[in-house]
């Protein structure tokens, strides 16, 4: 080839040099396109409420919720009978009062307490479920709050084949600590996939508890989606490990005692104590529409 001059050969360099750097611009660009649309994906802005509580009204909304009644000792052995009693729960400045009372001996039978569940009037299949809430204050021995979800077919199949999704349960003989899990029946009802999630203010101010759940998973977040705690999705999904395939209903209760609330004992020094609901949220994936 012949020989080309100086001036010419930087000529053509920098033209090719200009080439490549516009060429790694749109690169850069379609890479930061791309990461952009990871981040919408899992953006708040994807998601559309559907249904929601924030107990605006004077008092618990029957439209939304019913009040579960039964004695103590039904379920895990627990201290407290449920009752529908304005001693036990209120509707103040927009906050949801649920509240455990000692009304005898320190003693199963000796505590009242309220359960509310959403059966029969407001049930999810997948979506975005999300409860605000604050912890009681007692850094004491026997308090045991719970929010969590049941599967539609309870009465049909019963528990654990109905399947349990622990969104939240704090323990009062652990402060500072939450929890959440699932129950099924491949574990014969015993805790899936329990993840502890240390929150030194759970106690002291409100935060969102909530979970992502579509047909592949159940992601638990505190506070923001992106802020995953726990992960349930089994690779391989059979009606034992996955009864995650239709509707479940939302759960509220304040325990005391039982096997887990109990295990260090309980306090009776501390009681009265309340949990405080800010809201129950509800939200569909626009990205899965």
């Amino acid at each position: 080839m012949g020989n080309f001059p100086v001036p010419f050969f930087i000529s053509i360099m920098r033209n090719l040099l200009l080439s490549l750097s516009i060429v790694l611009l749109f690169t850069q660009c379609g890479n930061s396109n791309n990461k952009n649309a990871e981040n919408k994906s899992a953006s708040q802005d994807n998601w559309e409420l559907t249904w929601s509580d924030d107990f605006d009204g004077p008092g618990v909304n029957l439209d939304n919720w019913s009040f579960v009644l039964w004695d103590a000792g039904r379920v895990n052995n627990e201290w407290q009978k449920y009752v529908e009693d304005t001693a036990n729960y209120k509707v103040k400045n927009g906050i949801l009062h649920l509240t455990a009372i000692k009304t005898g001996n320190n003693e199963k039978g000796g505590y009242t307490s309220t359960r509310l569940n959403s059966k029969g009037k407001h049930e999810f299949q997948y979506g975005r479920i999300e409860f605000r809430a604050k912890m009681p204050d007692s850094h004491g021995r026997g308090t045991w709050p719970a929010l969590w979800m049941l599967g539609s077919d309870r009465d049909g199949v019963g528990w654990p084949k109905c399947g349990e999704i622990d969104v939240m349960e704090y323990v009062g003989f652990q402060p500072d600590t939450t929890h959440s899990n699932v129950h099924t029946q491949y574990q014969h009802g015993n805790t899936d996939f329990h993840a502890v999630t240390p929150l030194l203010t759970a106690e002291e101010e409100f935060h969102n508890y909530g979970i992502i759940w579509n047909q592949d998973s159940i992601k638990f977040y505190l506070d923001t989606p992106d802020n995953i705690t726990n992960i349930y999705a089994p690779e391989v999904k059979t009606k034992d490990n996955w009864p995650f395939d239709q509707p479940f209903c939302l759960i509220m209760n304040f325990a005391v005692g039982g096997a887990w609330g109990g295990k260090q004992g309980v306090d009776e020094s501390i009681f009265p104590q309340s949990m405080e609901v800010d809201y129950v949220r509800v939200y569909k994936n626009l990205l899965s529409e």
